[in-house]
């Protein structure tokens, strides 16, 4: 049975969310509605889309989720890359996370290529009893 967390994506996605959270501590109180709480629902936006996509019935329906997907790690990007320009996030740090969302996006952009004119190939999950 092929379940969502196992897929790579979601483990670097998963790992990119737990330390934007972790950075976002640091950030200055005045940012706690403004681009902080932006950060933590891109952040999270992620893996849920992925998640209820995995639990849709069509393919195309579960391509729509990864494309959601994607666009919150692009959004998500965005916002590393002005939190570090305004000095909220030290340039490395923001470097490494900007490298790995855009692996997360290669990786989406990949799922949602699989098994095109296939429907039983790209995205599939199974039920418990292995029916998908």
């Amino acid at each position: 049975m092929l379940v969502t967390e196992e897929l790579d994506v979601f483990k670097l996605s998963h790992k990119v969310a737990i330390e934007v959270y972790g950075l976002l501590k640091d950030f200055p109180k005045g940012e706690l509605y403004g681009l902080s709480s932006q950060m933590k629902r891109a952040a999270v936006s992620i893996n849920s889309n992925l998640m209820e996509g995995s639990g849709r019935a069509t393919l195309g329906e579960r391509r729509q989720f990864l494309g959601i997907a994607r666009g919150s790690a692009s959004e998500l990007q965005y916002q590393i890359m002005i939190a570090r320009d305004i000095g909220y996030i030290e340039s490395g740090i923001a470097d490494r996370i900007m490298e790995e969302l855009k692996r997360v996006r290669q990786m989406l952009s990949g799922l949602m290529k699989v098994g095109k004119g296939s429907p039983n190939t790209a995205y599939e999950y199974r039920n418990d009893n292995g029916e998908t």
